[in-house]
């Protein structure tokens, strides 16, 4: 979200001000209000121990907060303010809310143990932001190095460090103990780390799909969104796992895509 607003006026009674500008400026970051609405209100359902509608208010917020800055580049509105209302609305959605979800949930259990863990998740989280910020406005980047995340990437991180509760809501007998406190603890804390690793992760960003496969991609992604609805624990658990095990395939790939551009360079020309 880049050019800004229209420059700002003096006000006889006050500060400067910011001019009229046009409502298709304002929808994005009315997005990014409700998506920080969302996290925060799924905080409040966690201490009221209404910890379903707590983990789908903290997934609503990421969902709300992930399509605020392609709204805003679909409508051409991008500007320094929504930029700045983005990033405090993924620290609160992406690091904040889901770490005292699972505190509420599970984690208090632990004791201090668990509130470092929580805390370690929501630090990771925004240096993970801050990292990402940072390598956006690297110009000297390999354009292939761009396909891959620098560790895992917050919305991500927020989805997989629920996964106790999602456990829990499948019913499999899983109760939230004490020492299962501890061992969602070092779950947290594994998360945490992922976040601000330097572990490749592939993006998908240039991902092109053929022209003879745009309706089976299409009907897969339906596919996901009907089990999300109908199966929606089974399914964020699967993911998750489906996430996790993708991981070291990632990894290998960008080994692999790093000795291929090395080779691709002439040796007088590297260093």
């Amino acid at each position: 979200m880049g050019a800004p607003f229209k420059k700002f006026e003096a006000h006889a009674s006050g500060g400067p001000r910011i001019r009229e500008i046009p409502m298709r400026m304002v929808l994005p970051n009315l997005v990014t209000v409700l998506a920080i609405c969302a996290g925060l209100s799924g905080i409040r359902f966690a201490f009221e121990n209404r910890f379903e509608i707590a983990v789908v208010m903290v997934l609503l917020a990421a969902f709300l907060d992930g399509i605020d800055g392609r709204l805003a580049r679909m409508l051409k509105a991008t500007s320094k303010f929504g930029a700045q209302m983005d990033s405090l609305a993924d620290i609160v959605n992406f690091g904040v809310a889901p770490a005292l979800v699972l505190y509420a949930f599970l984690l208090d259990r632990a004791g201090s143990p668990g509130w470092i863990a929580a805390l370690l998740f929501t630090i990771a989280c925004g240096m993970r932001l801050a990292r990402f910020n940072v390598l956006a406005d690297d110009t000297d980047q390999p354009a292939w190095q761009t396909e891959y995340f620098v560790g895992v990437p917050a919305p991500a991180g927020a989805v997989l460090v629920m996964l106790p509760l999602y456990l829990y809501f499948l019913r499999l007998g899983l109760e939230p103990t004490r020492p299962a406190a501890f061992v969602a603890t070092g779950f947290t804390v594994l998360i945490a780390f992922l976040l601000v690793s330097r572990l490749p992760v592939y993006s998908g960003k240039s991902v092109k799909v053929p022209g003879d496969r745009v309706l089976p991609v299409i009907l897969g992604v339906v596919l996901y969104i009907l089990l999300l609805m109908t199966y929606p624990w089974y399914t964020l658990t699967a993911s998750v796992a489906g996430y996790l095990f993708f991981l070291p395939f990632s990894v290998r790939a960008y080994s692999k895509r790093a000795k291929l551009e090395g080779e691709k360079v002439p040796p007088s020309d590297i260093g």
